[in-house]
Formats: C-alpha cells, sequence, structure tokens
C-alpha cells in the first residue's frame, strides 16, 4: 500500500516552514506563488538560518499586526511592505530603527527615501528594502510612427495622443494599451502619472479645473486605446500576442515581454503634462514588530538583505531594484537591463513629479482606489459628464480620508489633518 505523506511532508511541498523555520517574515511583496518561490530560493536560500516566508495579502497582513500588537512576544521576525502599508499601522506596532539605519548610511541608499521611513516622525520605523515603479514599453514596430520630433524619453501626452493616431490610421486599429482590468493597474496610471502630470496633485485637486482638462486629454487618448484594455491585467501578454504595440504597466508586469523577444521591444519614461512627468516609485521597507521575539536575529536578517549581494539576488525573485549601491552583474535578464534605464531616466528627468502611493488610509487603501477606477469608468468608458462625475466622487472621497485620517502625501503638499479634497 502507498503510505500516505505525513503533514509534516505536505507542509513542505506547499512551502510552508513554519514548524521548522528560525525565523518568520510577513510580507506584503512577492505574492504570486512564483515570485515567492524565488524569494526562497534565490533571496533567501543562502541566509545561515532557516526562515518562513509567508505572502500575504495587504487586508491580513494590516490586520494580524493590529490583532497582535498587544502581544508581548509576536510570533513575527520580520515585515515587508509598501510604503504607504507600513505608514497604515497603528505608532507603536513597528519598532524603531534607529541605530540600524545609521550602520547601513554608506550603503548609498537615498535620503529620501530613508526619510520615508520615518512615516512622518522623528525614528526611523522601516529601512528601505527594494523599489520599482511603472514605466512604458513599444513594439519597435511602433517607433517609425511616432509624430514628428518626438523624444521616446522625452514623450507629452500629447505626442502619445498623436502616436496612437498615427499607429491607428497605419495598421487600421488601436494599438496603445493600457492594464485597465480587473487585476490591472489602471488606478495607478491615474493616481501616479495623469493626476500629478496634470494637476501637480492626486487629492487636493482632484475635481479642479486642471483634472477635467486631463480627463478629456484622457478620453482622446482612450479613442485609440485597443478596448480590450479594459480586460487586460498584465501588459506584457497583448504585447507579445501584437494587440497592442505601446503599453504602460509596473516593470513586473511587463518583463516577459522584454525578456522572451528583448529584440522586439523598448522601455522608455512615462509621458510628461502641463504640470510635469508624473511618476510613482514603488518603495517597499523591512521593518521589526515592537513585540518580535528575538529583536537582534530581525535586525541580523535585514543587515543581510541589505548587502549588495542580497539585493542582486532580490532583483532576481523579483524585478524590484536595489535601494543600495550595487553594480548589476552582465547576465542580468533583458527585462532588468531594459527596464533599469527607463526607470533612472523617468526619476532623474528634471520635470519629473515624484507621486508617492497613497498613505496613512489602512483599511480605506481599496476604497480610494475604487473611487479613481469608478471616475476612469464614470467617465472615459461611460462618457458621463465630467465636472458632474468629480462633484459627486469627491466627497465620497473626502469621507474615507477623512476616516482614516489620512494627512497629505507627495505630490500633495503637507495638511494638519486629513488631506483636503478641493
Amino acid at each position: 500500500m502507498r503510505k500516505m505523506p505525513t503533514a509534516l511532508a505536505v507542509m513542505a511541498l506547499l512551502g510552508s516552514t513554519s514548524a521548522l523555520a528560525d525565523l518568520t517574515f510577513f510580507s506584503t511583496q512577492a505574492r504570486p506563488l512564483e515570485e515567492a518561490q524565488q524569494m526562497r530560493e534565490i533571496a533567501l536560500a543562502p541566509y545561515a538560518e532557516s526562515i518562513d516566508y509567508m505572502p500575504q495579502e495587504t487586508g491580513t497582513f494590516l490586520s494580524r499586526l493590529e490583532a497582535e500588537k498587544s502581544s508581548p512576544e509576536g510570533a513575527l521576525d520580520l515585515l515587508g511592505g509598501l510604503h504607504g502599508e507600513l505608514g497604515s499601522l497603528t505608532p507603536g506596532i513597528l519598532a524603531p530603527l534607529d541605530t540600524l539605519a545609521s550602520t547601513l548610511k554608506d550603503k548609498g541608499i537615498s535620503e529620501q527615501y530613508l526619510t520615508l521611513g520615518k512615516l512622518g516622525g522623528e525614528q526611523q520605523r522601516y529601512i528601505p528594502w527594494m523599489q520599482a515603479t511603472y514605466i512604458m514599453a513599444a513594439n519597435r514596430k511602433a517607433l517609425p510612427y511616432l509624430p514628428e520630433g518626438a523624444d521616446l524619453d522625452a514623450l507629452s501626452y500629447d505626442e502619445l495622443l498623436a502616436w496612437g493616431r498615427n499607429l491607428e490610421t497605419a495598421t487600421g486599429q488601436p494599438k496603445l494599451g493600457f492594464p485597465a482590468g480587473r487585476k490591472g493597474l489602471i488606478h495607478r496610471f491615474l493616481e501616479g502619472y495623469l493626476y500629478p502630470s496634470f494637476t501637480h496633485s492626486v487629492v487636493r485637486e482632484f475635481r479642479s479645473a486642471d483634472a477635467v482638462a486631463m480627463w478629456q486629454k484622457f478620453r482622446e487618448i482612450w479613442a485609440v486605446t485597443n478596448p480590450r484594455s479594459t480586460a487586460y491585467g498584465f501588459m506584457q501578454e497583448p504585447l507579445l500576442n501584437g494587440e497592442v504595440w505601446v503599453a504602460f504597466d509596473h516593470t513586473a508586469r511587463l518583463k516577459d515581454a522584454f525578456n522572451k523577444r528583448p529584440d522586439d521591444f523598448v522601455a522608455f519614461p512615462a509621458p510628461a503634462g502641463p504640470s510635469g512627468r508624473g511618476y510613482m516609485p514603488v518603495v517597499a521597507g523591512l521593518a521589526m514588530p515592537a513585540n518580535a521575539s528575538d529583536p537582534a536575529a530581525s535586525r541580523k536578517l535585514i543587515r543581510y538583505l541589505m548587502t549588495p549581494e542580497a539585493q542582486i539576488r532580490t532583483l532576481r525573485a523579483t524585478n524590484f531594484f536595489p535601494v543600495v549601491t550595487a553594480e548589476l552583474p552582465d547576465d542580468l535578464p533583458a527585462s532588468i537591463r531594459m527596464s533599469g534605464k527607463a526607470v533612472a531616466t523617468q526619476s532623474s528627468a528634471e520635470d519629473a513629479v515624484l507621486s508617492l502611493l497613497p498613505s496613512g488610509l489602512g483599511q480605506q487603501a481599496g476604497l480610494f482606489n475604487k473611487i479613481y477606477r469608478d471616475a476612469f469608468v464614470q467617465i472615459v468608458l461611460r462618457d458621463a459628464d465630467i465636472e458632474e462625475t468629480l462633484d459627486i466622487l469627491a466627497p465620497r472621497l473626502q469621507t474615507l480620508i477623512d476616516t482614516a485620517g489620512a494627512s497629505c502625501w507627495l505630490p500633495d503638499t503637507p495638511s494638519d489633518g486629513p488631506c483636503p479634497v478641493k
């Protein structure tokens, strides 16, 4: 008779080693099964102690930490999350890491990122861990149709519109694409790119005259966008099958196109609007629960993850770029080499407008994103009146920000209390 696997064997097959691991790494990052396994096998495997890497949805991550905050000794050793997620936690949940941060300053970490890790206070609450962003990608077949005089590394939204029109005229089909499906990140395009580029704001100017002009422009762009964009989750797929020739998405959601056919595609920065070139860096951090059972072990693991070697391993596993000074090896996948140039060009542009991921919203984060998606659906897909739609949604936006008590984040100017929606 065939012997049935033991419970321990089943746990091992599922990638869970919590019963045997020395340390538990609770993270909202690298959640997809393949990425999580690469984190375990590439980024964490060389570490001297065994680590149970536990990727979690944001809601579960926040809820568990809030539920365990009063426990004298918690079960979690290390936390990994986005800036906005870690900033949503109740004060006191995260242990201060000032001494550790001071020992890492020679690693080349951006002072701006270290300041973000203080979460608006005086003490270091997380150590910047890795970064990514959203960029544009194009099939090389689209390049001859760029409008005359356009610089691919310094496009405007007017030029993107003209490019889309040229492509549709030449091919008979709309060839622009955006990730507007149920699992797509169209809300990040609105929050981090369009709004900052036209209003230098995300919240304060939500229904301003500049916002109205922005929505009018995006309507025009959408008219030359492949209508199947409402079904796209990851833009690498329509780029590879040729439905789309020019697309916007997260670097991690473009990597298959770049890796499978690197000679067919180019990566470049997002366009600029009247207020500048809005872009959204995705900054993830490492934090330690205040009730961690062995703080020294947690800090030691952070120090390992901040070494150039571990940062390169994390890059291989997740396509998130290092935050420390690290020489990228020649054998990196094409997606990393291609994205890296576009990321650097975008963030260093003279007209760059940094837009952080929504911060301080806690359980309201999903509703915040939904308001921007709802605006897109009503204004762009259903052709609703722009001003009326924004007037309906603005009070809802203000209510959830008030409920969360979230103050303004970049690019909006600081606020005393909840960020105001004008």
